[in-house]
């Protein structure tokens, strides 16, 4: 018997694109049959919608449009056989479905067994599972092909059933966010499977930044006797070719690009920039904006968004104040320099004396405090509000998770934007990233950018510090807080000073409305802001 090729198509179908994906996907099975000679074909989960379609699942006309869409691609499978996911209704009911398409038309269709509601899934507000549904295995070249859908592989009845029906090698595509530390739980998982049914794998994950999430690819394939291939190179679009032995249940690979560093911070600087370029090029934009201090987290937001558009297509603008140090100007001018990033200088001194001369007589007998501050960045805000509305252009926000979790970030002020690249990023990380970005080809971020202590510089000699633990601690506190939902107890127990957890603990709650204004940006974490850990603003529990 003659080894089954199979061609694995790791690429970015944006949702709510459904013409756009259904023609591509057309073109792709041509393509995998005529250059690559592939006998079998898979997509990734909901390829046809693009996932995830979120409320668009609840809108008939574009049930509809994936249901013809998926008809097109299916009259396009001939001299092959595809798998091609997408949402299949019955009545009001609305499966997360894969077909198996053969000599131009549907030959069968697979329903998702296993619903994912939990982190940023919310699949069971949309999908039903079917209780009669029944396990998919198709011949393909006389090897006996299964199909299990992403969810699935994480509970052993759907793939051990899929065995039992006959399959020798198990499909599995995929829509799998990125997270650190996910790819080893994935190879985990494949190992265990193969050793519980003696099945080969090939698990394929789509690529891509959607809003929150960032799907990083990485593909792989298990042999039948639980070898777990090198991962496929992550947030790369690819074709990735093997072919499979049904005897031995082996793989080999024909084309298939591993990744040269799968670091922590490699993985999270590309995740950063995917999700960064996507965001912007999905919603017609070109080119971005932000406001550059000569801060850590300005810096990392400038090399993030010339890594996603080019130096060409950023411009950064520094707005100094009164209480600018001069060492700040000269970074935010060398980091641009270095970069071929054009830079604006656009002080703030005049509007800011303004408003205190407005306010000066309603202020009159109070002193200065946190509102003169937030005045300053607040100009900054508007100030570069007003130069993506003039010019055009994404206006990226350079807050950090630390700050975002204790609300140590001014709402309409230097929250203002539209995408916040390093939102679920701990200030200590992105000392981390920084110091990896500049071991990558010459380095952009001047060493005094990571040297210095941080500070907002809204008043006189400030740091974060004056306000804040020290990162380290507070980063610690926060990742069991926020990441690990341990309790106030829990986190003093395992050593932290009680005052100082309270006071964490007390300033995550009190900053619940700020982050839900909060601009989006890119998952890397377990637990992110946003869509993932959804708390209540007005919120009674202690």
């Amino acid at each position: 018997m003659a080894a089954l090729r199979i061609a694995l198509a790791q690429f970015d179908f944006p949702v709510g694109d459904v013409a756009g994906n259904a023609g591509r996907i057309a073109r792709m099975i041509a393509e995998a049959r005529d250059e690559y000679g592939a006998q079998l074909v898979v997509f990734p989960e909901l390829a046809i919608s693009g996932y995830p379609p979120e409320d668009l699942l609840m809108r008939p006309s574009f049930l509809a449009d994936c249901e013809k869409a998926l008809q097109e691609v299916a009259a396009a499978a001939t001299g092959i056989v595809a798998v091609v996911g997408w949402p299949q209704t019955a009545g009001a009911i609305v499966y997360n479905a894969a077909s198996v398409l053969r000599d131009g038309r549907v030959e069968q269709t697979y329903r998702k067994r296993e619903l994912p509601n939990y982190a940023v899934f919310d699949e069971r507000r949309y999908f039903s599972a079917d209780p009669d549904a029944e396990t998919c295995v198709f011949e393909v070249e006389g090897v006996q092909v299964g199909l299990v859908i992403c969810e699935d592989l994480w509970f052993a009845e759907p793939i051990a059933d899929t065995v039992r029906a006959g399959a020798e090698v198990v499909v599995v595509p995929n829509a799998s966010p990125f997270e650190h530390d996910k790819h080893a739980a994935r190879d985990a998982l494949l190992e265990q499977r193969a050793k519980e049914t003696g099945a080969a794998i090939a698990y394929l994950n789509c690529v891509g930044g959607q809003d929150s999430v960032v799907f990083d690819g990485a593909s792989v394939v298990c042999d039948g006797d639980s070898r777990v291939h090198p991962a496929a190179a992550a947030f790369s679009e690819e074709w990735l070719v093997v072919e499979f032995d049904a005897p031995t249940r082996r793989f080999a690979a024909l084309q298939w690009t591993v990744d040269g560093d799968e670091s922590r911070e490699a993985l999270a600087w590309r995740a950063l920039v995917r999700g960064t370029r996507d965001y912007c090029r999905k919603n017609g934009f070109d080119r971005a904006w932000l406001g550059l201090s000569g801060g850590i987290d300005s810096s990392v937001v400038l090399a993030l968004a010339v890594d996603a558009l080019g130096a060409e297509n950023v411009t950064a603008v520094r707005l100094p104040s009164r209480y600018t140090a001069d060492l700040s100007n000269t970074l935010a001018q060398e980091q641009c320099e270095r970069q071929g990033v054009r830079l604006l200088t656009l002080p703030i001194e005049k509007p800011f004396a303004a408003y205190l001369q407005t306010l000066a007589e309603t202020f009159e007998g109070r002193a200065s405090d946190t509102t003169e501050e937030n005045l300053q960045s607040r100009i900054r805000g508007a100030m570069l509000m007003a130069l993506s509305n003039k010019f055009g252009g994404l206006l990226l926000t350079t807050g950090n998770k630390s700050e975002y979790a204790v609300g140590y970030a001014t709402i309409y002020g230097d929250m203002a934007g539209g995408y916040a690249p390093i939102k679920d990023v701990y200030k200590t990380d992105v000392y981390r990233l920084a110091r990896w970005r500049n071991t990558v080809g010459d380095p952009v971020i001047p060493n005094e950018v990571i040297d210095r202590a941080p500070s907002a510089e809204l008043r006189e000699n400030q740091t974060d510090q004056d306000s804040l633990p020290p990162y380290d601690v507070l980063d610690a506190i926060l990742h069991r807080y926020v990441d690990q939902e341990q309790s106030r107890e829990d986190v003093v127990a395992a050593g932290f000073d009680a005052a100082t957890v309270d006071r964490v603990v007390r300033l995550v709650r009190a900053a619940e409305w700020k982050r839900q204004q909060a601009a989006p940006g890119p998952k890397v974490s377990r637990r992110a802001f946003g869509r993932e850990r959804r708390y209540p603003i007005t919120n009674g529990y202690r």
